[in-house]
């Protein structure tokens, strides 16, 4: 299993706002599975399962338009990485975080 396996979930606003954080994260992780698509939902997924990248500058990966309540899930590294990935990004404010034996996840709050 790779060390990355991330899950992302993500709601808001719209799709674009969801494919901001997803392009975000694909700096730390590489292009997740699917890009969110559909228009019409309100809650948006991307999963990673790649290996990690070298950390490097972040490029912006552009504004959100609306808060985004975002929820990342995986592996205690890669939800620490994505954590701190988004926190360089965006304007964060943490709202949770849940442990088990082997998986994290963290809620988090993106503001524009």
């Amino acid at each position: 299993m790779p060390d990355t396996q991330l899950t992302v979930t993500l709601s808001g606003e719209g799709v674009g706002d969801a494919r901001v954080v997803v392009r975000a994260l694909e700096q730390a992780f590489g292009a997740p599975d699917e890009l969110p698509s559909d228009e019409k939902a309100t809650v948006h997924m991307a999963t990673f399962t790649g290996e990690a990248r070298a950390e490097g500058s972040p490029t912006a990966p552009g504004h959100l338009s609306a808060p985004v309540a975002v929820t990342v899930q995986g592996a205690p590294g890669a939800v620490r990485r994505a954590s701190e990935t988004l926190a360089r990004a965006f304007t964060t404010r943490d709202e949770g975080a849940a442990s088990g034996d082997q998986e994290q996840e963290r809620q988090l709050l993106l503001e524009p």
